[in-house]
């Protein structure tokens, strides 16, 4: 398998600068080093009801700092026993154990990611290439000689990360049109694959004549207490190109999102 390439375009929206200006307001962008919510911000204001409903630790989170801090030591210790079960949703440590007859040895460390998890005051952390490697075989994919090396792995990874890394950063420019209600930007609350459940801007593509997506994904975000859906398509750029083109916009949920597409629409025409 040839070394694929880390190069990723989206289908990027132009806001304009009305939108920008009103996100100043939030504190967030008087100290980036600050990591607690800002006090004008509705997070602050939640009740003691809405409290008891903050998202669950996802699995593939439960310790996913001490793979970024010290990976080595972190996979001495997770051996998964009784004790280790998380009782908030009764699954095990993510597995970071080599698989039965694995060819070759991939590393366990893990890398923060720049996306705020919803309920925290942390960050999203990406899969090691272990973890990743263990998610394909539970998928049903069998490795053979022929097939991916520990250094396509790596490779493999890094695009992950990218991909998802240019994908947030398009949603965060859709939710610039809501800045002045959510001043403290949107959070990942969380996200899914449909690979294979073509979504109908997809199909409208393809009956025109272009390539079905080969992933997508939905991602839920948090836009300071409402949840709002997004659609990522995958689109492979071809050997000309050599780059993963992102197709990024909220879903048709609502009537908002509708409204929001339509200007953004209006706007791409409007400045050709």
């Amino acid at each position: 398998m040839g070394t694929p390439t880390v190069a990723v375009e989206t289908e990027s929206i132009i806001v304009p600068d009305f939108a920008k200006a009103q996100s100043q307001g939030c504190p967030m962008h008087q100290d980036v080093n600050r990591t607690v919510p800002p006090p004008g911000c509705p997070m602050h204001q939640i009740s003691s009801d809405q409290q008891k409903t903050t998202p669950e630790i996802p699995p593939h989170q439960d310790r996913a700092y001490e793979f970024v801090e010290c990976p080595m030591r972190a996979a001495k210790e997770g051996n998964p026993s009784i004790s280790d079960i998380n009782p908030a949703n009764m699954m095990p440590p993510p597995n970071q154990q080599p698989s039965p007859g694995q060819p070759f040895a991939l590393s366990v460390a893990r890398e923060e990611s720049t996306i705020p998890r919803a309920g925290a005051e942390q960050n999203w952390v990406y899969p090691s290439e272990q973890m990743f490697w263990n998610a394909m075989l539970r998928k049903g994919w069998r490795w053979r000689k022929d097939d991916i090396n520990q250094k396509d792995m790596t490779d493999i990874i890094r695009i992950h990360n990218q991909n998802n890394e240019q994908a947030w950063q398009e949603i965060v420019k859709w939710e610039k049109l809501h800045s002045k209600e959510c001043p403290c930007g949107p959070t990942l609350l969380r996200f899914g694959g449909k690979a294979k459940d073509f979504s109908p801007r997809a199909r409208i593509r393809h009956w025109m004549g272009h390539e079905l997506p080969f992933d997508r994904h939905d991602w839920i975000v948090d836009r300071c207490g409402k949840e709002v859906r997004y659609v990522i398509d995958y689109y492979d750029g071809g050997l000309v190109s050599k780059h993963t083109i992102l197709d990024v916009r909220p879903a048709f949920d609502c009537l908002g999102a509708v409204w929001d597409r339509m200007k953004v629409t209006w706007w791409r025409w409007t400045s050709m």
